[in-house]
C-alpha cells in the first residue's frame, strides 16, 4: 500500500488531500509511523523521530493513530489478494507477496494484467492505492514493488533481473544495513553489481561465509524462498513512546497492563499464543533495554503477559525515568495446538472466558466498551491520549482531531 495509514487517514478526511499529513507522533515526542507523499517532499520519513518531521515540515497535520481502522481495511485488502490466488503471505498490514503462476492459466491473464486487476479493485473497495512489483523471484519483486511507488507498476522480467539489479546501490540487498554498507565500502564494493563481480572469496573476506554466499546468490537474482501463505509471525506487541517521562512505579505497570492487554487481543485476533513475554524499555537517556522470559505454557491473556512484564521491570531496580515501555509475546504457536493450562483449584470459567467475552463486546461496541477497571480513568487530564484511545473515540462518533499524542506500533515497512 502506498503511505497506508496515512492515505486511511486521508480518505476518511478528504480536506487533507494534498496537504502534508504524519501519522504517529505529535510535534514533540514518538516517531513517525506513516507520512504522505506531500509530507515526504520535506524529507519526512517513516520510522523518524516526530521532533524531526517537524522541523523539516512544521505545516504537517499530526494525527493520532487508529490501529483498529487499519486492520479492517488490511483485511479487505488481503481478501482481494486472495481472491486472485491462495498463495498470499503476507509481510505487514499493508503488505503480501502473491504467488500468481497458477492465476496466470486460471485467469487467462498476463503478470501485468493481474497487477492492473488487483490496483482496480484496491482502489474500487478501499479508495486507497498500492504500488505492485512483478519478477520471477521474491526479492527482486520487493524492489520491484519500490521502484513502482507511489501507485505504479514495474515488471521486471527474467532476462531483466541483472539489468535491473547491478545499478542498485549494495544496501538494496536484504541483509546489508549501514554498518555492513560501511564495511563493504572500504572493500570499493558500492553496488549490487559490484557484489556480483567480487564473487564469494572476496565477499566472505569482507562480511564472513553465511553471510558472503547469501548476498552474492541475491545479487545474481538468486532467490530460492517461494510465498507461504502458512508463514506466522514470530511475535506480537505493542510499545509506546510517552508524552512524559515516566517516574512513578505505579504508573508504569499501569502502562504496562494497557500494552499487554492490546497485545494479548492481538494474540488472540491471530489464533496464536506465546511462550515467551519480552520486556522493552528506554530511558530518558534513550538507552534501550530488553528482558524475556519463558512461561510454563503458551498464553493470551493479558493477565499473564502484565504479571510478566511487571515481574521484568520489577527486577530492573530503581530505574531512571521510563520514556518507552514495550511488551511483546514471543515464540508464537497456534492456539489449537496449545491448550491452555488449568491449574488446579481454578474456577471452570476463569480469565481466559473473560477476557474472550471482553472481545466480542468490543467488537460489538468497540474498543471503549470493556477495559480493565484501572484503565477507565486518567489520573493526569493534560497527558497526551494513546492511540487505543483515539480509535475508541472514533468508533463511538467522534472524529479524532490532529494533535499531540503518544506514538506507537512498528511504522510501516514499505510504502
Amino acid at each position: 500500500m502506498d503511505a497506508f495509514y496515512a492515505a486511511v487517514e486521508i480518505r476518511s478526511r478528504p480536506e487533507l488531500r494534498g496537504r502534508p499529513v504524519v501519522v504517529g507522533g505529535g510535534p514533540e515526542r514518538g516517531v513517525v509511523l506513516s507520512a504522505s507523499y506531500e509530507a515526504r517532499a520535506y524529507g519526512v520519513r517513516s520510522a523518524m523521530p516526530s521532533a524531526r518531521a517537524h522541523r523539516l515540515c512544521p505545516q504537517a497535520v499530526f494525527l493520532r493513530p487508529d490501529f483498529a481502522t487499519y486492520a479492517e481495511v488490511s483485511r479487505a485488502v488481503m481478501a482481494v489478494f486472495r481472491s486472485v490466488t491462495p498463495l498470499v503471505q503476507p509481510l505487514s498490514l499493508d503488505e503480501a507477496f502473491l504467488d500468481v503462476a497458477g492465476a496466470l492459466r486460471r485467469l487467462g491473464m498476463t503478470p501485468l494484467g493481474i497487477a492492473a486487476s488487483i490496483r482496480e479493485q484496491v482502489a474500487a473497495s478501499q479508495g486507497i492505492t498500492c504500488s505492485v512489483g512483478v519478477a520471477p523471484t521474491m526479492f527482486v519483486a520487493k524492489l520491484a514493488s519500490r521502484v513502482a511507488k507511489p501507485d505504479g507498476v514495474h515488471l521486471v522480467p527474467a532476462d531483466g533481473v541483472r539489468a535491473f539489479l547491478d545499478p542498485l546501490p549494495v544496501g538494496a540487498l536484504w541483509g546489508v544495513g549501514e554498518r555492513t554498507a560501511e564495511v563493504l565500502d572500504r572493500h570499493g564494493i558500492a553496488t549490487v553489481a559490484d557484489v556480483a563481480a567480487a564473487g564469494y572469496t572476496t565477499m566472505r573476506r569482507a562480511v564472513g561465509d553465511a553471510h558472503a554466499a547469501h548476498l552474492v546468490a541475491l545479487a545474481h537474482g538468486v532467490d530460492e524462498r517461494r510465498v507461504d501463505p502458512h508463514g506466522r509471525e514470530k511475535s506480537a506487541g505493542a510499545e509506546e513512546t510517552f508524552a512524559r517521562d515516566l517516574v512513578d512505579p505505579a504508573v508504569r505497570r499501569r502502562e504496562l497492563l494497557r500494552l499487554a492487554d492490546r497485545a494479548a487481543r492481538m494474540l488472540r485476533h491471530r489464533g496464536v499464543r506465546a511462550r515467551t513475554v519480552a520486556l522493552k524499555v528506554r530511558f530518558d537517556d534513550f538507552t534501550t533495554i530488553t528482558r524475556s522470559r519463558t512461561l510454563p505454557a503458551p498464553t493470551d491473556l493479558a493477565r499473564d503477559l502484565h504479571a510478566t512484564a511487571v515481574d521484568l521491570l520489577d527486577a530492573l531496580g530503581d530505574i531512571a525515568p521510563v520514556r518507552l515501555l514495550g511488551v511483546r509475546g514471543e515464540g508464537l504457536v497456534p492456539a489449537d495446538r496449545a491448550p491452555e493450562q488449568i491449574a488446579l483449584g481454578e474456577p471452570e470459567h476463569g480469565w481466559s472466558d473473560a477476557e474472550r467475552a471482553a472481545d466480542q463486546a468490543r467488537s460489538r461496541f468497540g474498543v471503549a466498551a470493556v477495559r480493565p477497571a484501572s484503565l477507565l480513568g486518567d489520573p493526569d487530564p493534560t497527558r497526551a491520549r494513546s492511540p487505543a484511545d483515539a480509535a475508541e473515540k472514533a468508533r463511538d462518533g467522534h472524529r479524532p482531531q490532529p494533535s499531540v499524542s503518544r506514538a506507537t506500533s512498528p511504522p510501516e515497512p514499505n510504502g
